[in-house]
């Protein structure tokens, strides 16, 4: 619970932090994918975040207001859309990722560097059962709906 409580806590404080220099963590993980593989449905979009479709419906709808977006009818299907980053939701997203990158700094930088070699191997192990632990709940799931 402790790791959980930390990790809640590291979380806000960049977000915060983001937050304040106008992008938060949520809504530069949007530009973030989209700046790897834009122009995008948005279908695809909400699939790369793991979000539902609405959520980022509507997280697109405010990031295009900000003109960090564009959104376009898609050739192949008119009823869907591709969504594009601008040239500004590039520099927010730029910005954003540098002050997130700031405070993480502070914050680790006060570790030695055997305490984040340590950090690393651990945050590894427990990525490995998370993953683990994940298959075992899907297949708990599918035996129930059999």
């Amino acid at each position: 619970m402790h790791y959980l409580a930390v990790g809640h806590a590291l979380r806000k404080v960049v977000d915060d932090t983001m937050t304040a220099g106008g992008l938060s963590l949520a809504r530069s993980k949007v530009l973030e994918v989209l700046s790897r593989r834009s122009p995008m449905q948005q279908s695809a979009l909400a699939d790369a975040l793991g979000h539902a479709p609405r959520s980022v419906t509507q997280s697109v709808e405010a990031l295009e207001r900000e003109g960090l977006v564009e959104r376009t009818p898609s050739a192949e299907d008119r009823r869907s859309k591709l969504v594009t980053l601008t040239t500004e939701g590039a520099a927010a997203l730029a910005a954003g990722t540098s002050a997130g990158e700031d405070v993480v700094r502070d914050i680790f930088g006060g570790l030695e560097e055997r305490e984040l070699a340590l950090l690393d191997k651990v945050l590894d192990a427990i990525d490995i059962r998370m993953s683990d632990a994940a298959g075992k709940s899907a297949g708990k799931q599918a035996r129930r709906g059999a």
